[in-house]
């Protein structure tokens, strides 16, 4: 088969692989597409992985075309979203019910081959099939809205909650969709990239604008995500949130990148800094809330480009180009 493979940090070459073969409890899955994601973009920076080379890629669907002895749940021709993450399901996090937080951690196209192929292994417990009217290749969104999902989870959101989002990217949005499904009063977005900002208006955000400085609300907002991961963002995020407020760290920072915030502020005015990561008993929910219309495939997607073209794929994510970019076998 052919795949995409990070041979080094900086280093991606086209390849071809043995095709893989079902593990007992395993699917093969043809893939119909694949997003890219910050993830993406960290391992090839030589951040996130374990090792290199590594056949990156986790959001994807397609059509299972072997299944392993032990798999009784699906058979070929099934169409199928699959959740990336492998959790051990013995150590003291996932015990204790946090397998996204799991001591031996793995995940399809991090620490196991990925879908930036033509096919990829999983096991059958993290599929979903998919209903009739969802396209396989669109489905390929359901594991970033997973990950959206989880955010909401975290954050326990309330009725007519003020929410501030920065960054209006793939996930950024995303959380734009949930927030207006939550019960928001509103959502402004914050954003330096003139064209995901229109993006975001076009989906019905309160304001969109490239700083909170040009937004009314001098007593701060009751949420404030960060979906970028930069350091500035984050900072002045933090700095919005209104007393009994939470900040929820949602993009994905450099592993190096470190952020300044005033503890006395967060003490005197009860404020919840908190994080989300990945999918934890969220990937279902998404199927349901993708096949359901939550999101528009066509406005969320903008790029689709041969896994041929993945280096050039990947240097359109960095500049932040288009919304969400995918691979096509």
């Amino acid at each position: 088969m052919k795949a995409a493979v990070i041979t080094a940090p900086g280093a991606i070459e086209i390849a071809t692989l043995d095709d893989p073969a079902p593990g007992p409890r395993e699917v093969v899955v043809a893939v119909a597409a694949t997003g890219l994601c910050g993830t993406d973009l960290h391992i090839l920076q030589g951040e996130h992985a374990p090792a290199l080379p590594i056949v990156p890629g986790h959001e994807f669907a397609g059509e299972v075309v072997a299944v392993g002895d032990a798999v009784t749940e699906l058979a070929v021709g099934a169409r199928v979203a699959a959740d990336p993450n492998i959790y051990c399901g013995e150590c003291h996090q996932c015990r204790h019910g946090r397998g996204n937080l799991c001591e031996r951690y793995a995940a399809v196209g991090v620490t196991a081959p990925g879908s930036a192929a033509e096919f990829v292994a999983v096991p059958v417990a993290n599929c979903v099939v998919l209903p009739d009217h969802v396209a396989s290749a669109d489905a390929s969104l359901i594991e970033p809205l997973s990950c959206a999902v989880r955010g909401y989870d975290v954050l326990r959101s309330h009725l007519a909650d003020h929410v501030l989002i920065y960054g209006s990217g793939t996930m950024g949005l995303m959380m734009l969709e949930l927030a207006k499904r939550t019960g928001a009063a509103s959502v402004d977005m914050v954003d330096i990239n003139a064209d995901r900002l229109a993006t975001a208006r076009r989906l019905g955000c309160s304001n969109a604008t490239t700083s909170a400085d040009e937004l009314d609300r001098p007593r701060g907002w009751d949420v404030v995500i960060d979906a970028t991961g930069n350091t500035a963002a984050i900072e002045d995020g933090i700095a919005r949130v209104g007393r009994g407020g939470t900040f929820l760290q949602f993009g994905v920072s450099d592993q190096a990148a470190r952020a300044s915030f005033e503890p006395y502020r967060v003490y005197n005015q009860e404020i919840t800094i908190t994080g989300s990561m990945a999918v934890l008993h969220s990937f279902e929910r998404a199927a349901e809330l993708f096949a359901a219309g939550v999101l528009d495939p066509e406005v969320f997607i903008s790029d689709r480009l041969p896994l041929t073209d993945y280096a050039h794929a990947m240097d359109r994510f960095r500049a932040g180009l288009g919304r969400k970019i995918q691979v096509v076998p």
